[in-house]
């Protein structure tokens, strides 16, 4: 009887397909602030650099060799690299690579990293269509929208169901972004997301290994080819998100339905983005934060006999690998982080490879990080103290890590982190011609050149 009640209660839900489908196909072009367009710029610059930086990494050597294989039309470019694929392609290695650091962007309301499917696949269909900077732009801020709004009414049911929310969102987002740049009407639109709706994408054992950056990948080619499908006709149901056996009841026990309708076209969920200073899980931060500051107050390693870290129990859940055998698992290592923060002052890329994960020193200091979990601790703030072999005892509370919403990298900050990833790949001078077409990119009259200078010469 309960079951039938749920069900029946469940037709009360808005039609949130249609409502988003009106928001992607009718909404004016650059119909927000100016500090919601300054943000859409920073997430792209930032996806960039992110995915040229990863561009030479094994992973998008695996990806893209399958790519290769299917024989693909050279339709649009792998940033920093010089082969050229199909639009499908190119947005799968593009979403990988950009995810492969684990250092994009984040919205911290769900986690969600939402320009790795949405910009992978925008770019790759902006591309083929000759769109401009400025569609690209508005293609992206609202196809985040709709990620993070579907993302927003699920969370963090969806996400603790074992859901890699970036993938099961980012068909969505994608989808959405792709039926902006291709201009489909309002009907169309929804197909669009109907048919995104039946393809969400990634499950969260795979984090630490190759599938979890494949997730991105495959939501933004599977958000492509639904709105390119709904181009050419192709039917779904119109119901799809909301219905009781569609996609957000299927996949989550919470649908909070408001999230996707209040204020939709005033308040930009991109406006939560935030920017990774370090490569790695976003609940680290903090604790890295913490370690480099202990760092900057004179504590080294070889004094350390003791960290003690009280964190939230979000951390040791998703990133309490203790003893990580290599950088992808490493990304999900707090002792891991706590141990490159006091060492190195940073995490960043270099900090995850291999060897740096197996250094002894590295594997000593994460030995000696002893982890408990305070849930009146947020899961964006860490509590650490060091405890010296002289008796001393040095104590940090970080409460908004370098990186969040209170406590924002800075533009030069954010160009330091690109140039920091990208150089090795593009060489410095090219590396800044990229950086400035990214800050310019609404300009643009196609994203051609832009594709161009991300391709090593």
């Amino acid at each position: 009887m309960a079951r039938n009640t749920q069900v029946a209660a469940d037709h009360h839900a808005p039609p949130v397909t249609r409502l988003l489908a009106q928001f992607v196909a009718r909404h004016p072009s650059r119909g927000w602030s100016d500090a919601v367009e300054r943000e859409a710029h920073r997430t792209f610059m930032n996806w960039v650099g992110c995915a040229v930086g990863a561009s030479q990494h094994e992973t998008a050597e695996a990806a893209l060799g399958a790519v290769l294989a299917l024989q693909p039309a050279a339709q649009a470019g792998i940033l920093g690299r010089r082969e050229r694929v199909d639009m499908a392609g190119a947005a799968l290695v593009n979403g990988i690579t950009s995810h492969t650091f684990d250092f994009d962007d984040t919205h911290l309301k769900t986690i969600i990293h939402p320009a790795g499917p949405v910009a992978s696949a925008a770019l790759a269909l902006a591309e083929r269509t000759g769109s401009s900077g400025r569609e690209l732009i508005d293609a992206l801020v609202l196809g985040i929208d709709v990620a993070c709004r579907v993302g927003n009414a699920m969370y963090p049911e969806h996400y603790d169901r074992g859901w890699h929310i970036t993938g099961s969102t980012g068909t969505l987002g994608a989808a959405a972004a792709c039926a902006r740049l291709l201009k489909l009407d309002e009907q169309k639109t929804a197909m669009a997301l109907g048919i995104a709706a039946s393809q969400p994408i990634g499950v969260r054992e795979q984090f630490g290994t190759m599938t979890k950056p494949f997730h991105p990948g495959a939501a933004g080619r599977a958000g492509l080819m639904s709105a390119l499908l709904a181009q050419h006709g192709f039917t779904a149901s119109a119901k799809a998100l909301e219905a009781p056996r569609g996609m957000m009841q299927t996949v989550s026990t919470k649908n909070d339905w408001s999230q996707i309708t209040d204020e939709l076209g005033d308040r930009f969920e991109i406006s939560f983005n935030t920017y990774k200073p370090f490569a790695c899980g976003i609940v680290i931060h903090p604790s890295i934060d913490a370690c480099t500051r202990l760092r900057a107050q004179g504590v080294k390693a070889d004094q350390v006999e003791r960290i003690e870290l009280k964190v939230h129990s979000l951390v040791l859940e998703l990133t309490g690998k203790k003893e990580p055998a290599d950088g992808l698992q490493a990304k999900f290592s707090v002792y891991h982080g706590c141990a490159a923060g006091l060492i190195f002052g940073r995490a960043a890329e270099d900090e995850y490879h291999d060897n740096v994960v197996n250094r002894a020193d590295m594997v000593a200091l994460r030995r000696k990080v002893v982890a408990t979990v305070d849930d009146t601790i947020d899961e964006a703030s860490a509590d650490v103290t060091a405890f010296l072999a002289d008796g001393q005892r040095m104590h940090v509370f970080v409460e908004h890590a370098v990186g969040s919403l209170a406590n924002p990298m800075s533009d030069a900050q954010l160009e330091a982190k690109f140039t920091g990833m990208a150089d090795a790949v593009l060489g410095a001078a090219r590396c800044r011609e990229l950086v400035a077409a990214c800050r310019g990119v609404a300009k643009a009259p196609d994203l051609r050149a832009l594709v161009r200078l991300a391709t090593p010469a």
